[in-house]
């Protein structure tokens, strides 16, 4: 810590840097609650994703006795490739973090005659399942950058919490001490000069 100089220059900027901190201390708390609350609802949001993916697999598996033993499922999981991934961008709390908007995929033809008939079903559904697992990895990316965000934001508010305005505050102590005990000797010393003037013209 750097010494402060015990005047009353010094005293003033003190008080302002208080008064300061003391001013953007509630809005980084605010700001860092509600990066905590997104960082919840990215969590249960991954998890609401993760139930969609189970029961859009659910859904595949009654079929694949259906399908014969040549993995009907897997080619159709090759017949697919992601084309586009659309997302927007969207401010939370002060960062700019991605949304998922949709995603546009590319199917590989194939022979509707060569085919099991349930074989649209199943590259529908997968199309679907990889649609909820894109839209995941955009949710996960999310919280990656609000987490981010809050370390920072964190870290700013123990700064101010338990570094900078305990520190002002202290500072100002020392210096009105020090202003006081500088008073307190002048008047003694107007005093004592006084008293000696008055003892020289007696």
């Amino acid at each position: 810590m750097a010494k402060v100089k015990l005047t009353k220059t010094a005293l003033k900027q003190q008080r302002d840097s208080l008064k300061q901190f003391q001013r953007f201390l509630p809005t980084l708390q605010l700001k860092k609650q509600q990066l905590q609350m997104e960082m919840r609802s990215c969590q249960e949001r991954i998890k609401e994703n993760e139930r969609q993916e189970k029961a859009l697999k659910e859904a595949l598996s009654p079929w694949l006795p259906l399908f014969g033993e040549d993995a009907p499922v897997e080619r159709a999981v090759k017949a697919i490739s992601i084309l586009r991934l659309e997302t927007g961008r969207l401010n939370i709390a002060g960062v700019n973090v991605p949304v998922f908007k949709s995603v546009e995929f590319a199917v590989a033809p194939y022979s509707l005659i060569d085919e099991d008939p349930w074989f649209d079903d199943a590259v529908e559904t997968i199309k679907r399942v990889i649609a909820v697992q894109a839209e995941r990895e955009v949710i996960r990316e999310q919280y990656r950058l609000i987490a981010r965000e809050l370390r920072t934001t964190t870290q700013r508010v123990n700064l101010f919490e338990k570094v900078k305005i305990p520190e002002c505050k202290d500072n100002i102590r020392t210096i009105q001490i020090y202003i006081g005990d500088m008073d307190t000797a002048a008047v003694g010393r107007s005093k004592i000069a006084k008293r000696k003037l008055q003892e020289a013209a007696a």
